[in-house]
């Protein structure tokens, strides 16, 4: 297979798709074709539609209440689900109570699913993990920042809003900026880019040590890319979940509930 290429981009120009993912850049009047932005939006819909067709499997299997209650003897399809499933509720049990993880665990735990395959993908030959793309992760962080921020306001209603002027009404304006800079700008932006920076050094430190040694992979390579895959999973939705958190606490436990939030998400984040 061409340096640079990946069976997406077989199939981008079997199915001539192409020409709806045009770049910024002219080249004699001519737009030049992001190839990197449509091999990630491909790979995005593979991964949804593998999800899709992994959770109507597992739909099956626990339909039937009295045979889903005994595990499985050996790791099967249900009991990944399972472990993956259980560990981001658990964490966001608490984080935020039962309640609300079981009201915003849906949010949270659809995004692991999606960037746990997402970064795994990479390992494939010939593939490459959609999460090495700014343009997906951005995706994942928009979509978290308008949660939280619905949440917030939802829950607390303008009082999420006179929270992020802070305590001081001399300094509020330059308080306010602050804080609206940080939850509409700094966030999304930090999280996209931690993810996407750490899965495109990844695959690409994979890629070149996997040209240098044709034969025989290197495990310790393979073993340190597995650590990043899972982290960044965990970092992600941990973040996450931190943020719909103190979104939505109340005014009269904001404060005691910010410490206990952030003190657990420092505990989850040394476990990680």
């Amino acid at each position: 297979m061409p340096e640079h290429t990946t069976f997406f981009s077989y199939l981008i120009a079997i199915l001539g798709l192409g020409k709806y993912f045009e770049g910024v850049t002219f080249v004699d009047k001519k737009p030049v074709h992001s190839l990197s932005s449509a091999e990630a939006v491909m790979a995005s819909a593979f991964i949804v539609l593998l999800l899709i067709g992994l959770a109507v499997g597992v739909r099956g299997q626990v339909q039937n209440h009295d045979k889903a209650v005994v595990p499985d003897e050996k790791l099967s399809l249900r009991t990944f689900f399972e472990l993956v499933v259980g560990y981001f509720y658990n964490m966001m049990k608490d984080m935020m109570g039962p309640k609300r993880a079981k009201r915003y665990f849906p949010l949270v735990g659809t995004l692991a699913c999606f960037i746990l395959f997402s970064n795994f993908l990479g390992f494939i030959p010939g593939f490459v993990p959609p999460t090495s793309n700014w343009n997906v992760t951005a995706g994942c962080a928009i979509i978290v920042a308008i949660a939280y921020n619905f949440y917030g306001l939802k829950e607390n209603g303008f009082g999420y809003i006179k929270h992020l002027f802070g305590p001081s009404l001399p300094l509020a304006p330059l308080i306010f900026t602050i804080e609206a800079l940080t939850v509409l700008v700094i966030r999304p932006v930090t999280l996209s880019i931690r993810l996407m920076l750490n899965m495109a050094v990844d695959h690409l430190l994979l890629s070149i040590m996997m040209s240098l040694f044709a034969v025989f992979l290197p495990l310790p390579i393979m073993v340190l890319g597995t650590l990043v895959a899972i982290v960044q999973v965990l970092v992600f939705c941990l973040l996450s979940s931190v943020y719909i958190a103190l979104a939505t606490e109340h005014d009269e436990h904001a404060h005691g509930h910010s410490e206990s939030t952030h003190g657990k998400a420092h505990a989850h984040a040394a476990h990680a």
